[in-house]
């Protein structure tokens, strides 16, 4: 794959906004970060929030249980589109590793983080905000270090491989073990489809790998702000790692903001556009965004792990008939990507580019 291919993206340059929260004498937040567009942070009470699905991998591992999990893995990822994963084999000293790794690189001092800064108006990847496209565009309460991991040959130079050690080994190690986990887990989803597995094997066999590290400071006036705009996730599958206890991730369910509360050491697990346009819509990916508060930081990483740039994204033979026509094109998917990046981050509304209806609407 041509480096340049993997130039997608484009970011303008903004402050940090660790940096910002630092200031002891910050009582009002900047204009550019109060967002009246956005649902106020809490919604739901927690007394009355549906629970997200937990899903065991360790039930897969028998016959006795495989068939039940199975279900409940084909109905969260149907009607939630995100599940808790607990028993998901990845070791909790690496956990460990990792969440200290995080919570020391974002600690660095600013000169030190600068050489892992966004090339202005020339890349996504580095420490920055993503999908900033004006001077304009309002801001998210947080600092995002964006990379890709895998395939290793993509790994832009100036990032992964100078990350200060111990901490580029760990994430070498949880790169790998992710990419695994992400493996089983949409072998699992074929699985409880009952889809052909070669369909979803030759889409993610060798896809790509995405890691976005999120630091969300402490807000004065966290009813303003926004943490990370709602949006659905443009690759396969999500795999989300909370650092710390602190609460903030909520979902678009049903029409409501549906907080989700962490589990020690277990992944958040969340179904991707790209998924969703492979299962002609089955399994749903949903909106989700990031909220903050007054009192504590939030850390987390997300790994994407997503369809390589040259595989043809569209919905899978095995679950297109008469019953069910197809409801999305067929693309490359590195075309996909160039167009979702290029973009605000806004809902679902790159899917609805997808939808074959739109195409069918636009030539009446």
């Amino acid at each position: 794959m041509d480096q340049n291919q993997t130039h997608m993206g484009r970011s303008i340059l903004v402050p940090s906004v660790q940096e910002l929260a630092k200031d002891p004498s910050l009582t009002k937040v900047p204009p550019r970060y109060v967002r009246p567009d956005q649902d106020p942070p809490l919604i739901l009470s927690k007394a009355s929030s549906p629970k997200v699905p937990v899903i065991d991998m360790q039930r897969f591992l028998s016959m006795d249980s495989m068939d039940s999990e199975l279900e409940k893995l084909h109905h969260a990822s149907k009607e939630w589109g995100f599940f808790l994963l607990i028993n998901h084999g990845v070791s909790s000293s690496l956990l460990a590793n990792v969440k200290s790794g995080i919570k020391e690189f974002f600690d660095l001092p600013m000169e030190e983080k600068k050489k892992f800064w966004q090339e202005g108006r020339v890349d996504i990847e580095g420490f920055g905000q993503l999908f900033v496209l004006s001077e304009e565009q309002k801001l998210d309460w947080a600092d995002v270090f964006a990379m890709t991991t895998l395939p290793i040959h993509l790994r832009k130079p100036h990032l992964f491989p100078k990350l200060p050690l111990p901490f580029r080994e760990t994430l070498e190690a949880y790169s790998l073990e992710l990419k695994s986990l992400a493996k089983k887990i949409l072998d699992l989803m074929a699985k409880a489809l009952r889809m052909e597995a070669t369909d979803m094997k030759e889409l993610f066999e060798e896809g790509n790998q995405a890691m976005r590290m999120n630091y969300y400071p402490p807000c004065p006036q966290p009813e303003l702000v926004i943490g990370l705009n709602p949006h659905s996730d443009a690759g396969g599958l999500t795999i989300l790692l909370q650092l710390n206890e602190t609460e903030g991730l909520q979902i678009l369910k049903d029409g409501m903001w549906t907080p989700i509360k962490p589990l020690p050491d277990a992944f958040v697990v969340n179904v991707g556009d790209c998924l969703e346009i492979l299962t002609n819509g089955m399994y749903r990916s949903i909106e989700h965004r990031a909220t903050v508060n007054s009192e504590k930081e939030r850390l987390s990483i997300a790994t994407f792990y997503s369809p390589k740039l040259d595989g043809d994204l569209g919905p899978a033979a095995s679950l297109v008939n008469a019953d069910r026509p197809a409801l999305f094109r067929r693309i490359i998917a590195a075309d996909y990507y160039r167009g979702f990046l290029t973009r605000e981050l806004h809902g679902k509304s790159y899917l609805d580019v997808m939808r074959i209806q739109n195409e069918d609407e636009k030539s009446i």
